[in-house]
């Protein structure tokens, strides 16, 4: 699950103000120079954050914020769907922070996209976000018409702990036979599973910004609103029984992991012995939900084609290629987009010009390509 200060959009919004301030050229003379720079500066903000070429209108449904990003241009014929779930450990984040994200693929995709902002524990107890998350997506799927969407082209999306959301919605949606078929889901560096925190991608970033190994078990603690008492027993993974272990190695090991991505000095842990008692105070992240990696084969095989992004150098990077895997071998097609340079969380910075990655326009570029495709 991937966590960003509440604080950083406004100070990368405070950085594109300043960057134009202090670059901008007048000539001598001109009256007030300060007052005009500064009024520059906030328009140029403006424009980056209106767009003339999208309808954007929020509503609430069953207490849930929605935003909706519509292309203004008079469809000429229907239009994808595309729900997006932002990422923040379930715990922060807003769909403010994912503006660009949603705006670049309503824009690039000629899509209309609906950003959900489901409700943050530990205010609104886990597990009410999956709960949200579906209302918006039946909310949604429910009126089509209204936003001139096809019914055969859904997408539903989400970046880090959104991306096991939207993994999640669609394992429900699968025992629902009155609503439109998902036609793909597009995952961006999911955190799918809570039963093994010494794959290979944790050990190699474990202190690696925006996510490390530690914040990982703080986050989960805070996402059930527990106190984090037996977090370094988690990070030794004492709370899996020796049962659960076996059954799920399967599907979740280092061994399944390609060996070109141990290559970064990854060496296998010594088996840490099981706690009951730390089992007792963390179970639900081994339940389905929080787990969707975990799930039966007979229900992975029903899912929809899917696109995984992964990032290098990031502690979830093998859930990603753990559940690629799954996919692949219960027949799914997936499209599978590594990032060899990115970071965890590096889509939050898209979009804002000086202070965007390259890496994260890539990745950006390869979800459109993708979705167009489809």
């Amino acid at each position: 699950m991937f966590f960003f200060s509440p604080l950083l959009i406004p100070a990368l919004f405070l950085g594109v103000v300043l960057y134009d301030f202090f670059n901008s050229e007048l000539p001598p003379g001109i009256e007030q120079p300060l007052k005009l720079r500064f009024f520059h500066s906030l328009m140029i903000t403006a424009m980056v954050m209106v767009n003339s070429k999208l309808l954007i209108k929020d509503l609430t449904v069953d207490g849930v914020p929605l935003r909706i990003y519509q292309p203004k241009n008079p469809p000429t014929g229907k239009r994808r769907g595309i729900l997006y779930f932002h990422g923040g450990a379930g715990t922060f984040g807003s769909i403010r922070a994912f503006e660009r994200v949603c705006r670049y693929m309503a824009k690039k995709c000629n899509s209309v996209v609906v950003s959900v902002g489901y409700r943050l524990a530990p205010e609104h107890p886990y597990p009410g976000q999956y709960f949200d998350c579906l209302n918006a997506t039946l909310y949604f799927m429910r009126n089509l018409e209204e936003y001139h969407v096809d019914p055969g082209l859904i997408i539903i999306s989400g970046d880090s702990c959104g991306a096991n959301f939207a993994t999640v919605i669609c394992q429900i949606l699968l025992n629902d036979r009155d609503l439109p078929k998902v036609r793909a889901q597009v995952l961006l560096y999911p955190g799918l599973q809570g039963l093994d925190f010494h794959l290979p991608s944790y050990q190699q970033n474990a202190f690696v910004p925006m996510l490390s190994r530690k914040m990982i078990i703080y986050f989960c603690f805070r996402y059930l609103n527990r106190k984090p008492t037996f977090w370094k027993d988690v990070l030794q993974n004492c709370h899996v029984p020796d049962s659960m272990r076996q059954q799920y190695k399967k599907w979740v090991s280092a061994d399944l992991i390609p060996d070109e991505f141990k290559v970064r000095g990854y060496v296998p842990p010594k088996p840490a012995a099981y706690k009951p008692e730390v089992h007792e105070a963390v179970k639900e992240i081994l339940a389905a939900t929080f787990s969707p990696l975990l799930a039966e084969d007979s229900i992975i095989c029903q899912l929809p084609e899917s696109y995984i992004a992964t990032c290098e150098f990031d502690v979830l990077r093998d859930d990603g290629l753990l559940y690629k895997k799954r996919l692949e071998e219960n027949g799914v097609q997936v499209t599978w987009y590594h990032c060899k340079n990115g970071f965890h969380g590096i889509l939050a910075f898209f979009g804002y010009g000086f202070f965007s990655f390259l890496s994260a326009n890539k990745i950006m570029d390869s979800i459109v390509n993708y979705i167009n495709s489809l």
